[in-house]
């Protein structure tokens, strides 16, 4: 089933009085975000990852196209009752404390007042705030109010998660621990809509990937997709390899660079790696490792943001 489907879905702002040419947002996007899955959606500044969520949550209204969120057209109550929401730079009373900020989000969602209590306290525990409910969010961290707004957008149980940014300014421990929290979240059914400019931590927990370029969608692809293996072996030596070796292996039309202690080829296929193996075997030296290259999820990022600005 899907959580999030959208067709044709645009915005459009205009720009003022004196400028007659409208500002396109997001043109034409046509996704379908699966229930249980963590979608990451990517894109350069500008891109229109922001519209796209608040249209999906009826802050805003779309120029053109359709949606249907949860079973629901957009605009139902019924998205925003079972949706959690962490946006970019948010900010909370600095008067209140971690405790009294989750008390004051549950009751905004309808939660009682006995039940929320239990609520608050095990979301701060669930964020590694636990020692700090008491304390007033003014003294908090950019990496602590990152962890409260967490636990703030799942105060309501979501079954949809929008993340703007989650791990923006929270140290590399923290960074994981959000990481295992939204695996756990997953496990639980939970849908997870997550934003975020930090490449390697979406290569880590997201199932598929959007990237979005001036409004439109440049690719929709598994995380498998998008960082395949290929045609290319590192083959790691004890010691760098001697200037022979080099000229018999390029006598022999084979693709090799060194590069340090090991030699990186690019070959066709298994047969002629397994033969420039067997010709570093014959000459007697130890192979120490033979290692695959994957394209990053940062490579292709930028090979598809490079090729859409050229077009």
């Amino acid at each position: 089933m899907s959580a999030i489907q959208t067709f044709n879905l645009s915005k459009n702002y205009r720009p003022g009085a004196f400028k007659k040419k409208n500002i396109v947002a997001l043109d034409k996007v046509s996704l379908d975000v699966r229930e249980g899955e963590i979608f990451g959606l990517l894109g350069p500044n500008g891109a229109g990852k922001t519209t796209f969520v608040k249209l999906i949550l009826s802050i805003v209204r779309p120029s053109d196209g359709s949606a249907t969120v949860l079973g629901h057209p957009l605009g139902a109550l019924a998205i925003r009752e079972q949706s959690g929401y962490l946006p970019e730079n948010h900010r909370y009373p600095g008067f209140l404390t971690a405790f009294e900020t989750l008390m004051f989000f549950g009751r905004l969602s309808g939660l009682a007042s006995g039940d929320l209590k239990s609520k608050a306290a095990s979301l701060l525990e669930l964020v590694g705030l636990s020692q700090w409910a008491k304390v007033r969010t003014k003294r908090f961290s950019k990496g602590m109010l990152q962890r409260l707004g967490l636990a703030q957008a799942l105060v309501n149980d979501p079954r949809l998660l929008f993340l703007d940014e989650p791990t923006d300014g929270v140290d590399p421990i923290g960074r994981k621990e959000i990481r295992d929290i939204l695996v756990q979240l997953k496990s639980r059914g939970t849908t997870i809509f997550l934003n975020s400019h930090l490449l390697s931590e979406v290569e880590l927990v997201c199932d598929r990937v959007v990237i979005l370029h001036k409004g439109k969608v440049l690719k929709t692809a598994t995380m498998a997709e998008l960082t395949t293996s290929q045609p290319i072996y590192e083959i790691q030596l004890e010691a760098p390899p001697p200037a022979d070796l080099l000229q018999e292996l390029a006598a022999r039309t084979y693709d090799v660079t060194p590069r340090g202690s090991a030699l990186v080829a690019r070959v066709r296929d298994m047969a002629q790696l397994n033969a420039i193996i067997d010709i570093l075997r014959a000459r007697g030296l130890t192979i120490g490792t033979v290692t695959q290259q994957k394209t990053s999820l940062e490579d292709s990022f930028i090979t598809l943001i490079q090729g859409g600005a050229s077009e």
